[in-house]
C-alpha cells in the first residue's frame, strides 16, 4: 500500500518536473537500482530524432557537443544509464545546458536490474541515451547478453542518437578492454604484456556499425594511453582472419568529444584547441609474438582534430592535425620518422690521408645530391621503389662512383653495367648484369621487374630489352672516365688480384621505408676493374647484394662481390632479425661478419620497417648518408663517423 503510494507521489512530482527521490525497486541479492527524472515525461518532443553517437573523452563537459546531441535527439527525452552516479548528471542536462524535455536517470547496481520492465520501457521510448563514465567492468557484467544490451543496439540501428563518456564510451567498440580485474592498466603495464591476463579485452557487447572493427579508449592523452591502445587492438586481433581488415584503436583526449553522422563522418568538438581523438591502424599490430613486451615496429597514428573529418568505420581521415609512425621496443613507444631513406656509394679502403680535401667535397656534394633526390619523393608521399630509384640514378650519372658514367673497366677494356631493384610489398625484383648502353642501369633493372616476366637479365639481351623499351641509350663512350681508365691500366701492369680492397670502391645503393610503411632497396655497379669472362658480382643477385621484405628490412651491399654472393649477405641481415629476433643493428652487423670470416671486405646499408637504417662495415669506410621526414641529410665516409639515429 505505502509502496503504491510513494509511486503515485513521484508521479506527481515528475508531473511538475521536480526531482523524484530514489524509488526502491527491491531486486533480489542487488542493491535497488536509483531512479531520478528532471522535466516533464509526457511533453512532445518537438523536433525530428536522427541518428549519430556522440563518443566523449571523458572531461568536463562539453556544452556544443551535448548541443549537438540534443539536437539528434529531437531536443525531447534523454534517458541517463550509469552504474554509479546520475542524479548530478540530470541537473546539468536539464537545469545547466537546458533545450531539452527532460532527463531520467536510472542508476544500475548489479545485473537483474537489466530485466526490470520499467527501466527497459523508458529506454525503448528514449530520444537519446546517454551512458554515463564510472566503471566500464560494472557495464560488463550488467548488461551484455541482457535486454538492456539489446535496447542499446536497437536504439542505434532505429537510427536515434547515443552518447558516451569516459567508461561510457570504452564499451561501444566491436571489441573493448573491461578492466574485468576491477583495475585500470596502464601504458606500461600493457606494453610489458599485451597477451597477458591484466589485458581484458571483452567482445560481444554492443554492435554499432559505425564502429565495427575498433577499439576505443578515453582520457588519452591526458593519462598517456597510447601505448595500451596499442595493447588493445593487439590482442583484439587475436585470431582475427588475414582476410579482414585490420582493426583500430579510436582514442579521444578529455578534452574532445567526436561528433558521428549516421553516414559515419565524424567530427571533434573541441574545448581546448588541442583535444583530438587519436586513430591507430592495427595493421601494424597485427601477428604479433603472443609474449613477453609489445614489440611493433610501425604503427600509425593519425590526429582528427576540430577541422578535421573523421570517416567511421574506415578510419580515413580529411585534413588530419598529424600523421605520425611509432615504434614499440622493450615496453616503450617511440615516435619514428614518416619516411627514411639510406644510401652508400660503395665501400673499401678509404683513408683520410689519400683522400684530398677537393675529393672529400666532392664525395660528399654527390652523396648529398642523391640523398636530397630521393628524399623529394618521398616527401611528397611518392612510393620507396621510386625514391631508391631516384637516388641511385643521381649517382650513377656522378662520374666519381662506380656505377653508370664513371664505372670501372673489364680487362678487355669495356664498361658493363649491373644493377638490381627490389619491392619489399610485393617480393618482386629486376635486375640486369653487363649492360653496355643503357644510361641508367637501375631503370633497366625496373623495367625488368615491371614488364618482363623474369627476374634477371644479361648482356646482350638485356641490351635489347632496353631498346626495346624506349630506355635511355648512349654511346659506351659516355661512361668511360680518364681515372678509371688509368685504373684500368695500373690493373694490367700490376696484374692485382681480383679482390684487392682497392678496386672495392664503387658500387652504389639506396634503401627506403615510405609513408604507406613499404620497403626497398636498389644497387648499381660497375663491378671490379679487371674482371673477365662475364663476371657478374653480388650487386644484380637478389639475396646477395640486393633484398627487401616488408616488416624485415631492405639491403643493398657493397664490396667483394664473391663472398657476399657465398653468404647470401643481403637476404641473411632480414633472416636474422625474422628468425632470430635481433636488431637490425646487429643483423647487419653480423652479416658483414660473417662474409668477412670467409675472406671478404665491404660494407652494407639496410633500413627496418621503423625507418632506422643500419650501416655496417668490415672494411675502412664508406661512402653513405641518410636522411628521414623532418630532417636534413646526414653523410659519412670515414669508418669512425658516426651518422645520428
Amino acid at each position: 500500500m505505502l509502496r503504491s503510494i510513494m509511486r503515485g507521489f513521484g508521479l506527481l512530482l515528475a508531473a511538475l518536473g521536480l526531482s523524484l527521490a530514489p524509488v526502491a525497486a527491491k531486486e533480489a541479492k542487488d542493491k535497488p537500482h536509483e531512479h531520478y527524472v528532471f522535466g516533464k515525461l509526457n511533453t512532445p518532443t518537438p523536433g525530428p530524432v536522427s541518428g549519430g553517437l556522440l563518443l566523449m573523452g571523458g572531461g568536463d563537459r562539453n556544452i556544443d557537443a551535448m548541443k549537438w546531441f540534443f539536437g539528434k535527439a529531437g531536443n525531447g527525452h534523454i534517458v541517463v544509464i550509469s552504474a554509479s552516479y546520475g542524479k548530478e548528471i540530470g541537473e546539468e542536462f536539464f537545469r545547466d545546458i537546458g533545450g531539452i524535455q527532460s532527463t531520467e536517470i536510472f542508476v544500475f547496481h548489479g545485473r537483474s536490474q537489466a530485466t526490470n520492465r520499467k527501466i527497459l520501457d523508458r529506454l525503448k521510448k528514449a530520444d537519446g541515451i546517454f551512458i554515463a563514465g564510472g566503471d566500464q567492468a560494472r557495464y560488463v557484467r550488467y548488461w551484455r547478453g541482457t535486454p538492456v544490451g539489446d535496447i542499446l543496439n536497437a536504439h542505434v540501428a532505429a537510427g536515434k542518437p547515443l552518447a558516451g563518456t569516459s567508461a561510457g564510451l570504452a564499451i561501444q567498440g566491436e571489441k573493448l578492454y573491461g578492466a574485468m580485474d576491477d583495475g585500470s592498466i596502464k601504458s606500461p603495464e600493457a606494453l610489458a604484456d599485451p597477451f597477458g591476463p591484466a589485458n581484458t579485452i571483452e567482445g560481444d557487447f554492443l554492435h554499432f556499425a559505425l564502429l565495427k572493427g575498433i577499439v576505443t579508449d578515453t582520457h588519452f592523452k591526458e593519462r598517456e594511453r597510447l601505448g595500451r591502445l596499442f595493447a588493445f587492438v593487439a590482442k583484439a586481433q587475436t585470431g582475427r582472419s588475414a582476410d579482414q581488415p585490420a582493426m583500430l584503436g579510436l582514442g579521444v583526449d578529455e578534452s574532445a568529444a567526436l561528433a558521428v553522422e549516421p553516414d559515419g563522418r565524424a567530427r571533434i568538438y573541441a574545448t581546448e584547441p588541442d583535444g583530438y581523438a587519436w586513430v591507430v591502424d592495427g595493421a601494424g599490430l597485427r601477428g604479433l609474438a603472443q609474449r613477453g613486451p609489445l614489440d611493433a615496429p610501425r604503427v600509425k597514428v593519425t590526429g582528427v582534430g576540430p577541422g578535421s573529418v573523421l570517416h567511421l568505420p574506415s578510419g580515413q581521415v580529411d585534413a588530419p592535425v598529424f600523421v605520425r609512425n611509432y615504434a614499440a621496443r622493450a615496453g616503450e613507444i617511440v615516435e619514428v620518422p614518416r619516411w627514411s631513406l639510406a644510401i652508400h656509394g660503395g665501400a673499401g679502403v678509404i683513408e683520410r690521408k689519400t683522400l684530398s680535401p677537393e675529393k672529400e667535397k666532392a664525395y660528399r656534394a654527390g652523396l648529398d645530391e642523391a640523398l636530397r633526390t630521393g628524399s623529394a619523393v618521398l616527401d611528397k608521399g611518392g612510393a620507396a621503389l621510386d625514391a631508391v630509384a631516384a637516388a641511385v640514378r643521381v649517382l650513377e650519372d656522378n662520374p666519381l662512383f662506380n656505377a653508370g658514367r664513371g664505372a670501372v673497366f673489364t680487362a678487355e677494356g669495356k664498361n658493363e653495367l649491373d644493377a638490381a631493384i627490389m619491392d619489399g610489398k610485393t617480393l618482386k625484383a629486376g635486375a640486369v648484369a653487363g649492360v653496355t648502353r643503357t644510361r641508367h642501369p637501375i631503370d633497366l633493372a625496373r623495367a625488368v621487374m615491371d614488364k618482363s616476366p623474369h627476374v634477371m637479365l644479361a648482356r646482350d639481351g638485356a641490351d635489347r630489352f632496353s631498346v626495346e623499351r624506349g630506355l635511355e641509350q648512349v654511346d659506351p663512350s659516355w661512361f668511360r672516365t680518364e681515372e678509371r681508365w688509368q685504373g684500368l691500366l695500373r690493373w694490367r701492369e700490376k696484374q692485382v688480384s681480383a679482390v684487392d680492397p682497392t678496386h672495392l670502391f664503387g658500387t652504389v645503393g639506396a634503401v627506403a621505408l615510405d609513408a604507406d610503411g613499404n620497403l626497398a632497396a636498389a644497387t648499381s655497379t660497375g663491378g671490379m676493374t679487371g674482371k673477365r669472362w662475364g663476371r657478374i658480382g653480388d650487386s644484380p643477385i637478389i639475396g646477395a647484394g640486393t633484398y627487401a621484405k616488408n616488416g624485415q628490412c631492405a639491403v643493398s651491399a657493397t664490396g667483394s662481390g664473391e663472398y657476399f654472393i657465398r653468404e647470401s649477405a643481403a637476404r641473411q641481415v632480414c633472416d636474422r632479425v625474422a628468425w632470430k629476433g635481433e636488431s637490425l643493428k646487429d643483423a647487419a652487423q653480423g652479416a658483414i661478419m660473417a662474409v668477412g670470416a670467409i675472406g671478404g671486405d665491404g660494407g652494407l646499408i639496410a633500413m627496418g620497417p621503423d625507418g632506422r637504417p643500419a650501416f655496417a662495415i668490415n672494411d675502412l669506410g664508406m661512402y653513405r648518408g641518410r636522411m628521414s621526414a623532418g630532417g636534413t641529410p646526414q653523410i659519412a665516409i670515414f669508418a669512425d663517423e658516426k651518422l645520428a639515429d
